[in-house]
């Protein structure tokens, strides 16, 4: 039996908003865990039973903005739902999500030398349900491209993101809209 009282999910959610809005306006140095707790009006002590580390905390703050932002959409025709998710990707990178991942990925390599606590929190999931959604693309015929769907969505996502971080081009719903194209339906 759990002793103390239960966590409340409101508090919870205070917590990962002000984790996030701290680091979307002041950068991720304000986005202490002190400043946090006061932020959220929650104790220092319910910060770390939900979280081991600040680090899962940002991460975790990021995947709920993520979240609501982008959402993985389960149904439709496999290349509206990728030509729709890029364009909305692109759209939040240059809102204050990109900023936040862009730290989040800093502060794992800063930290642990990797970004394997971010694939693991958060991307691994995303990446997976959008490898489910190539697949039935290909399955279907949406998609002719045969290349396995992982490479498909790293040629897409990882080009999206290396030109977002290195500020190569000028990205937008349309440019990536036309990436998806011709990486899903190249042609012969």
């Amino acid at each position: 039996m759990r002793r103390g009282r239960p966590r409340s999910e409101a508090v919870r959610a205070a917590i990962l908003d002000a984790a996030y809005a701290l680091t979307a306006t002041h950068g991720l140095a304000a986005a202490t865990i002190d400043t946090i707790a006061r932020e959220s009006q929650a104790s220092k002590m319910s910060i770390y039973k939900w979280w081991p580390s600040r680090l899962a905390l940002l991460i975790d703050a990021f995947l709920r903005h993520a979240a609501q932002v982008l959402p993985l959409p389960e149904q439709g025709d496999p290349l509206r739902v990728l030509r729709a998710h890029a364009g909305a990707y692109v759209r939040a990178l240059g809102e204050d999500l990109g900023r936040v991942q862009l730290a989040v990925v800093a502060e794992c390599l800063a930290h642990t030398g990797s970004a394997h606590l971010f694939s693991e929190r958060y991307l691994s999931h995303r990446r997976a349900r959008m490898l489910d959604i190539i697949r039935r693309g290909q399955r279907e015929g949406a998609i002719t491209a045969t290349e396995a769907a992982g490479d498909l969505y790293d040629r897409i996502y990882g080009t999206l993101f290396y030109q977002y971080v290195f500020g190569f081009g000028r990205l937008n719903a349309p440019y990536a809209r036309r990436l998806v194209d011709a990486v899903l339906r190249p042609q012969a």
